[in-house]
């Protein structure tokens, strides 16, 4: 979601310290892994928009920044194609992202997607079929 592997060493760092201060608020009303999802998810997006905020950055412009570390980074190897498909990634919105991430990359259920972001399954199927609709028409003008 971030792009930027230190901020990702950073964020897991984070994530994992505030999983082991709230573990005892864990009520198991869901599986421990979407639970640490939705956390993983949550700090991620938070992330994104303090990083913005901090730098008043418009979003545009940190769309920019990390699309050029998508190119200049020595941790995202890669084919052109997987490039590519990063860049197109980063144009969409955070939902739709998110929810492509998840299902294409991590191939989890939309059940499962739907307990992470307590969203319905019709509109988790909705944001992925537009993701992948955006993702293909980008790729093939490039």
């Amino acid at each position: 979601m971030v792009i930027d592997h230190d901020d990702a060493n950073d964020l897991t760092q984070d994530i994992f310290i505030k999983i082991w201060k709230n573990v005892d608020k864990f009520r198991a009303d869901s599986q421990l892994y979407t639970w640490v999802y939705r956390i993983a998810t949550n700090e991620c997006l938070n992330f994104l928009k303090k990083k913005q905020r901090r730098y008043f950055i418009p979003w545009q412009d940190a769309r920019s920044e990390l699309m050029n570390k998508v190119d200049s980074s020595t941790f995202i190897s890669g084919t052109e194609v997987q490039k590519q498909l990063q860049k197109a990634l980063l144009t969409l919105p955070d939902k739709q992202r998110l929810v492509f991430n998840l299902k294409y990359f991590e191939d989890l259920k939309y059940e499962q997607i739907a307990e992470i972001t307590e969203t319905s399954i019709g509109s988790l199927k909705a944001s992925y079929h537009h993701a992948v609709k955006k993702i293909e028409k980008i790729i093939k003008n490039d």
